[in-house]
C-alpha cells in the first residue's frame, strides 16, 4: 500500500509535466503540484483519524464526525458571506483570518455540545449525536434558504465552495493547518492504548481505571480540531472518512488502534492520490473528483448499513 501511495504521488508530481525532466521549469511545476499533494496528505490524516476515533468513542461504525454539524456550519458561513456581502465579499473572505475564523467557530460549536451534553449526571453520547443531527439539519435548512435568494451569478460563485477540493486550500495558511493536524493526531495516536480501553464501553473502561467520560471528551475535542481544519481547508467531504475507516477495519484486521489509525491514514492518502491522478491525467476531469469520492463513499455506507450481520 505504501508503494502504491509513492507511485501515485510520483505520478501527480511528474506525469504530463510539459517541461524537460531536471529543468528549472520542471521543478517549478512539480513544486506547485507538491502543494496539492501535501493538502491531500493533511486531509487524509485528519479525516481518517477523526472518523476512526469518533466511531470508537460513540461505539458505532456507521456514524461520522460530520454528524456534529461541521460541514453544515461551513456551508452557512460561506452562504452568509455571499448573501450579505455578495460575490466580492466571498472573494475578500480569504486568507489566514478567514481560515482561523471558520476553524474557531466549528470547534466552538463542538465544545458547546460536549460541555452541555457530556457533562453532568445525565451525560449521554447518544443524545449528543441526536442534537448534533438536529443542529446540522437546521443549519443546512438555513443555508438552503439563503441560497434560494441569491442571484444566479452569486450562486455560481458559491457552488465552487460547496464541494471539497484541494484547489480550495491556500498556501498562506497551509502551515497552520499542518501544525494543528499534526498536534491533534499525535494527541490521539499517543493515547491509542487508552482509546482501545474506551472502545470496550463505559463500564469496563471505568473498571479498568480509565475515566471514560473524561477520555471521551478529550478524544472528541481532538476530533473537532481535525474535522474543523479539514473542512475549513478544502471544504466538505462527507463520506471520505467513512470510506477509509471501513477499508482500514478490513485491512488491519485488529481492534488495536495502534494499527488501525495508521492504516486509515494510509488508506485515505491512497484514495485521494489515486482519485486525483486518475481523474486528472486519464479522464481530464479534476472537478468531479470529490463527487466521485462521495458517490463511492455513499455507496459503501449504504452497503454497510443494509448488509446483514455485524457492522
Amino acid at each position: 500500500m505504501l508503494a502504491l501511495c509513492a507511485l501515485f504521488t510520483f505520478g501527480l508530481l511528474a506525469w504530463n509535466n510539459p517541461m524537460p525532466v531536471g529543468s528549472p521549469g520542471f521543478w517549478l511545476i512539480a513544486q506547485r503540484r507538491a502543494t496539492a499533494v501535501i493538502v491531500m496528505a493533511v486531509v487524509a490524516i485528519a479525516q481518517a483519524i477523526a472518523t476512526v476515533t469518533f466511531q470508537t468513542v460513540t461505539n458505532n461504525r456507521i456514524v461520522t464526525p460530520s454528524i456534529m454539524g461541521f460541514e453544515a456550519l461551513y456551508m452557512v458561513i460561506q452562504t452568509s458571506v455571499v448573501f450579505f456581502l455578495g460575490a466580492a465579499g466571498l472573494a475578500a473572505f480569504s486568507g489566514t483570518w478567514q481560515f482561523v475564523t471558520q476553524v474557531g467557530l466549528m470547534i466552538a460549536l463542538s465544545l458547546v455540545l460536549y460541555g452541555w451534553l457530556l457533562t453532568g449526571r445525565f451525560a449521554n453520547i447518544q443524545v449528543m449525536l441526536l442534537v448534533g443531527i438536529i443542529i446540522g439539519g437546521g443549519l443546512g435548512s438555513l443555508s438552503t434558504f439563503m441560497r434560494r435568494l441569491l442571484t444566479p451569478s452569486e450562486f455560481d460563485v458559491l457552488t465552487a465552495r460547496m464541494f471539497g477540493s484541494v484547489t480550495n486550500a491556500k498556501t498562506e495558511y497551509l502551515g497552520l493547518a499542518i501544525a494543528l493536524v499534526v498536534a491533534a493526531s499525535i494527541a490521539i495516536v499517543a493515547r491509542a492504548k487508552v482509546l482501545n480501553v474506551v472502545s470496550l464501553g463505559a463500564d469496563l473502561a471505568n473498571n479498568l481505571g480509565i475515566h471514560h467520560r473524561r477520555c471521551s471528551i478529550y478524544f472528541l475535542t481532538m476530533v473537532s480540531v481535525l474535522m474543523a481544519v479539514s473542512t475549513a481547508l478544502v471544504g466538505p467531504m462527507t463520506f471520505l472518512g467513512f470510506l477509509v475507516a471501513t477499508l482500514a477495519y478490513q485491512l488491519a484486521d485488529t481492534y488495536d488502534h495502534r494499527a488501525v489509525l495508521p492504516m486509515a491514514a494510509t488508506c485515505g492518502f491512497l484514495v485521494l492520490t489515486s482519485a486525483y491522478f486518475v481523474m486528472n491525467h486519464i479522464f481530464y476531469a479534476q472537478g468531479v473528483v470529490s463527487i466521485i469520492i462521495e458517490l463511492v463513499g455513499g455507496s459503501v455506507f449504504l452497503f454497510v448499513l443494509l448488509r446483514k450481520g455485524k457492522l
